[in-house]
C-alpha cells in the first residue's frame, strides 16, 4: 500500500480523545439517574451528592471539548439532554420525595413548573449559545445553578439549620420561584467572563482551602453558604429587571 493511500477502515474509526467529552457527559447522566434511584430509596443525602458530582462533571465536559478540540453539535445536544435529567428532573423528584409528598397535587404542580422551566431554559440556551453575548453572561439562571438553588431547602435540613419538611408549602413556592429565575430575562454572570482582581487572588486561594476543608467536615453548611452567596448576587439583576423579568 502506498504511503498516500488511506486505509478504508480508518475512515470508520474515531480518535478516542474525540469521544472523551461525550463519555464524561454520559457519566454525568448516569449520576443523575442514580440520584433518582437513591431518592426512591429515601437515601436523600447520597442522592444530592450525586447531583453535585453531576454539576462538577457538567463543568468538565465542555472544558474538555474545547481543550481537545472535540466540540460538536452532537455533544452539545447530548449535554443539554443530560442537564435536563440531572438538573431538571432529578432535583424536582428529590424535593417532592423529601418535602412535598404530603402536599400531594399541590406540591407536584410546582415540581412540574420547575422541571418545565429547566427544559425551556436549556432549549433557549441551545438557540442562543452561538450569540456573542452568551460568552459574557447567561440569560436567566443556568440549569446547574438552578438545581443548586432548588436544593437549598435540603441543604438547610442536612446542615440542621431548619427542617424543610415542616414547611412544604414554602418549599413548593421556592421551587416555583427558582423555575421562574431559570426562564427569566435577567443577566447572570458567566464563569467564562470572570476576571479576578490581582489583590483578590490571595483571598480566593485561602477561600478555596477553607471550602475544601468544609467539604470533608461541614459540606451541607458549605452548600448553604454557596447557594446563599449566589442568591445574593442575583438580587441586583432581579431588581434591575423588576416588572419585566420574563420579557425581552
Amino acid at each position: 500500500m502506498k504511503d498516500h493511500e488511506i486505509d478504508p477502515h480508518e475512515k470508520d474509526r474515531l480518535p478516542f480523545l474525540q469521544l472523551v467529552p461525550n463519555l464524561v457527559t454520559i457519566a454525568g447522566m448516569g449520576l443523575g439517574l442514580t440520584s433518582i434511584r437513591f431518592a426512591m430509596d429515601d437515601r436523600f443525602e447520597s442522592a444530592v451528592v450525586l447531583i453535585l458530582l453531576a454539576a462538577l462533571i457538567d463543568g468538565m465536559d465542555g472544558l474538555l471539548a474545547r481543550r481537545l478540540n472535540a466540540s460538536s453539535d452532537f455533544g452539545a445536544e447530548l449535554d443539554s439532554l443530560s442537564d435536563f435529567l440531572c438538573f431538571g428532573v432529578a432535583p424536582g423528584l428529590l424535593l417532592y420525595r423529601f418535602a412535598l409528598g404530603e402536599t400531594h397535587a399541590f406540591g407536584w404542580v410546582f415540581v412540574l413548573v420547575y422541571t418545565g422551566a429547566a427544559c425551556l431554559r436549556l432549549a433557549r440556551f441551545n438557540v442562543m449559545r452561538a450569540e456573542p453575548d452568551s460568552m459574557r453572561h447567561f440569560t436567566g439562571v443556568p440549569a446547574p445553578a438552578g438545581a443548586g438553588l432548588a436544593l437549598l431547602p435540603m441543604f438547610i435540613s442536612f446542615a440542621e439549620l431548619g427542617d424543610a419538611r415542616a414547611v412544604p408549602v414554602v418549599v413548593a413556592f421556592w421551587l416555583g420561584f427558582v423555575g421562574l429565575l431559570m426562564i427569566s430575562r435577567i443577566k447572570t454572570f458567566s464563569p467564562k467572563a470572570m476576571r479576578i482582581p490581582r489583590r483578590a487572588v490571595g483571598v480566593l486561594l485561602i477561600g478555596t482551602v477553607i471550602a475544601v476543608g468544609m467539604v470533608f467536615t461541614r459540606i451541607w453548611l458549605l452548600m448553604v453558604i454557596l447557594a446563599a452567596i449566589y442568591a445574593v448576587m442575583l438580587i441586583p439583576a432581579i431588581w434591575k429587571a423588576r416588572g419585566r423579568i420574563l420579557r425581552a
